[in-house]
């Protein structure tokens, strides 16, 4: 699809050092997550947004796909180049913090800015950046904006969509924009930034984001609590948002999960529990923080809590984190293929939800360990298979299609994080109606009408 002539007119832009063709380049950005494979036609590595600019107007004359892809670690497919075409890679140019506005408190940043070092840049200087994604470590801020990322402070502080203020993009055509602005308030015109938001690189390239950022809370603890089934937990969870208090992250495992953790590295953990939850407040004073953990034990033991224990210390704390942090890694005792989603429901809706999900599991004869951020509904739903075993890899996705459908007539979605990308596009049409794809469509060609932008994404 993209020609020697192609070839030398984007050298002409970035120059050869930053082009590349080559098998091993072409595998490298063949995948993702998902570890589907597309391999494309190209891979650029723009240095600035004028290339950028360039590059796209060219590409929609020639109307030549291309793929916009920060560290690749999404779990949808969303990055993937599944019609071919250019992957333009903005990890190695356009990775740099810009500025840090102590007076204003906003971070000025590239999208190719690794999620964990903006968090420690703020953070030296008293300032905090409050949304971490699992893949905070390698994730980076353009692909955490493009798929409106979570975490597990997301219970009280909210997602990357709360934080974005301003976006600087491109579009298909060339053209390049700003969305929002660098004010507390702005109310003048469409709402472009929060349409830019979540669209996963289908409707402009994001060259750079302006984030809010508030001050970095002075004390933090960590605490526990152990229940007898899931659903005791889930009802605890939603009781305790409407206590009064707020965690910053409350995480659950399920019982199979517990049981996976405590076989790969034997933490200790209670293989009979039901369930566990894993919470971390914060604020400036140390009564404040035990405040709230008195009001949280006593939510906990009015909803079948059998323990709640208090982290001593830091060390204390990260031990009990350990559980949460490596339950992925821990379920594979139960397959070689997991088929992982991230729905998400209200929160009074949990304990049914997790009901739904134990029935599909028996029906289709599977493993379907689950664990997540209970605080703002987020399960992860991790169904469990044998690769190698046809007939139950086919139940598998019979079940994650079950799990959708009890998601949504729960009043959930289909994503709380991970974004649709590919391998959720077919499940559209259970969250929307023809109306809504409809319009869904219409923003994408008004944004790109050629549809080269990361065309065949979330079954548009």
């Amino acid at each position: 699809m993209v020609s020697s002539q192609d070839i030398e007119f984007f050298k002409n832009i970035v120059g050869s050092e930053n082009i590349y063709s080559d098998k091993a380049h072409l595998i490298a950005y063949s995948y993702d997550a998902t570890r589907n494979r597309f391999e494309p036609d190209l891979v650029i590595f723009p240095r600035d947004e004028n290339d950028i600019s360039k590059i796209l107007k060219y590409c929609n004359e020639k109307r030549i796909p291309v793929i916009p892809r920060g560290a690749g670690s999404g779990f949808t497919g969303g990055a993937l180049p599944s019609e071919g075409g250019i992957v333009l890679a903005l990890e190695k140019h356009m990775n740099k913090i810009l500025e840090i506005d102590m007076e204003n408190m906003v971070a000025v940043v590239q999208p190719g800015v690794i999620n964990i070092e903006l968090q420690k840049a703020v953070e030296e200087k008293g300032l905090f950046y409050p949304p971490d994604p699992a893949s905070q470590d390698y994730s980076t801020i353009g692909g955490n904006v493009s798929e409106n990322a979570g975490g597990m402070r997301a219970a009280k502080y909210g997602i990357t969509k709360d934080y974005v203020m301003a976006i600087r993009a491109v579009l298909p055509n060339g053209d390049i924009i700003r969305a929002g602005k660098r004010t507390i308030k702005d109310v003048a015109g469409y709402n472009i930034a929060g349409i830019l938001i979540a669209s996963e690189g289908t409707l402009a390239v994001i060259t750079e984001i302006t984030l809010k950022l508030i001050p970095k809370p002075k004390l933090q603890k960590t605490a526990m609590g152990i229940f007898p089934s899931v659903e005791s937990a889930m009802n605890g969870v939603y009781k305790t948002m409407a206590s009064g208090v707020t965690p910053v992250a409350m995480e659950f495992l399920d019982n199979l999960t517990i049981r996976a953790v405590e076989t790969s590295y034997k933490k200790g953990l209670p293989i009979d529990a039901g369930a566990i939850l894993i919470i971390d407040v914060d604020g400036n004073l140390e009564e404040d923080l035990d405040l709230q953990l008195s009001t949280i034990e006593k939510v906990f033991r009015e909803n079948g809590a059998t323990q709640f224990k208090i982290a001593k210390d830091e060390a204390d704390a990260k031990n009990i984190w350990f559980a949460r942090r490596n339950a992925s890694q821990a379920i594979t005792i139960y397959g070689n293929k997991k088929i992982n989603e991230d729905v998400t429901v209200p929160r009074s809706k949990l304990p049914e939800t997790l009901r739904r999900f134990g029935e599909i599991a028996e029906k289709y004869r599977l493993q379907i360990p689950c664990f997540g951020h209970a605080g703002d509904g987020n399960i992860h739903t991790n169904v469990m298979v044998d690769k190698n075993n046809p007939d139950e890899v086919e139940r598998g996705y019979k079940a994650i299609e079950e799990i959708f459908k009890a998601t949504i007539e729960l009043g959930g979605t289909l994503s709380g994080e991970h974004g649709i990308g590919l391998s959720k596009a077919p499940y559209m049409k259970l969250a929307f109606s023809n109306e809504e794809m409809n319009l869904f469509r219409a923003i994408k060609k008004a944004f790109d009408p050629n549809n080269i932008l990361n065309p065949n994404k979330m079954g548009l």
